[in-house]
């Protein structure tokens, strides 16, 4: 299913790959219009018209309650939708599985099958793959690499994929039983949840259900960033909500990325520069300067090497590997504006739509474009 607000725009590149999708059982497409203001709902339905392509149903969703981000709302109407199609003898039954994607996503052949065949197979409740983002440009190719760099760095796939208390997913493809999210309480569990991806993944995994968490190049995003500021305010936008909105650990966060991207190339640039400065008569400085530039170097290296399999899944040259501290600035950055944001109440605004702390919604915003 489908929550789908303003994106007639990108449906057209997306919806289709899913509608076409090779697939044993019944596989129902549901697009759920999110208050659009454009010609969303149409749009879906015409691209349902074609022949040859699964069952789709479009639904508008009803008033967001309060209490509710407006997402996992269109969420919750898309799985009540599918509930009433199914009936009642059959819904939510054993073996029954919800998708939950995005409008922007485009699914290879055969992924919808493989997704299912390895959530049965693993006996997982949930499965989550990462889409492929966008590296069309300069920004993209500096920043979404990195974006799910620090992403895995929050949530090391193997603690997730373990029976660890780790939990997480990747909201643009998330594949989770019906029966065992029904037995955890349901969306309603986590109707206030700004970061729904990762709050579904802690729903079903403290409900006892497994889940599995990976990258994948069959699952991509086709949302473009054209700008810098479009990655920013992808960024600022949940940052401040994932640290809990608490400005200690915001300011701890952004002291650990300068501590632990920042310092060792600066440690090693000042040491580099007493080794240039010394001299015979005065070498009082050499060992000082060395021990900088040696533990600098070191560090700036061993950062390097843990972001170069990152940059090899996104196709890109192991050139780009000490740029890492630049972005580690950059995101610091985003993540102080998330926090700014927050408290001058724009904080989570998407697409003219501003989200309270506790989910309520707050009056429309007044916003040119989508809201990004």
């Amino acid at each position: 299913m489908i929550p789908a607000r303003n994106e007639a725009g990108i449906l057209s590149a997306c919806l289709p790959s899913l509608l076409a999708q090779q697939y044993a059982g019944r596989l129902s497409v549901i697009v759920v219009d999110d208050d659009s203001s454009d010609s969303t709902a149409k749009t879906a339905a015409e691209l349902g018209e074609a022949p040859g392509t699964h069952e789709l149903m479009v639904v508008s969703a009803r008033p967001t309650p309060d209490g509710w981000a407006g997402k996992v709302w269109a969420m919750s109407e898309g799985v009540r939708a599918a509930v009433s199609t199914a009936g009642t003898e059959s819904a939510g039954s054993d073996g029954e599985y919800f998708l939950f994607t995005d409008a922007d996503i485009a699914y290879s052949p055969g992924t919808v099958e493989r997704l299912a065949r390895s959530a049965a197979g693993g006996q997982f409740a949930l499965v989550s793959q990462m889409a492929l983002l966008r590296t069309g440009n300069r920004a993209e190719r500096l920043l979404i690499p990195a974006f799910v760099y620090f992403f895995a760095q929050l949530y090391p796939f193997r603690r997730v994929n373990k029976g660890s208390r780790t939990a997480a997913a990747a909201g643009g493809c998330v594949l989770v039983r019906a029966d065992t999210l029904a037995a955890a309480g349901g969306l309603a569990k986590i109707s206030g949840a700004r970061i729904d991806d990762v709050a579904l993944g802690r729903l079903v995994k403290h409900a006892g259900g497994r889940i599995w968490l990976g990258l994948t190049t069959d699952v991509v995003s086709r949302r473009p960033y054209h700008r810098l500021a479009d990655i920013w305010d992808m960024v600022a936008r949940s940052a401040y909500t994932q640290l809990g909105y608490s400005l200690p650990l915001t300011v701890a966060t952004i002291v650990a990325l300068a501590w632990l991207y920042v310092l060792p190339p600066v440690a090693a640039v000042a040491g580099l520069a007493m080794l240039a400065a010394g001299n015979p008569v005065a070498t009082a400085s050499l060992p000082t300067g060395l021990w900088l530039a040696v533990s600098g170097l070191v560090g700036w290296l061993v950062m390097s090497v843990t972001y170069l399999p990152m940059l090899r899944f996104y196709g890109l040259s192991p050139l780009r590997t000490p740029s890492l501290p630049l972005i580690a600035v950059i995101y610091a950055a985003m993540t102080a504006d998330s926090a700014r944001r927050h408290h001058m109440g724009r904080g989570g605004e998407w697409k003219g739509r501003v989200i309270s702390p506790r989910g309520s919604r707050l009056p429309d915003a007044t916003t040119e474009g989508d809201g990004r």
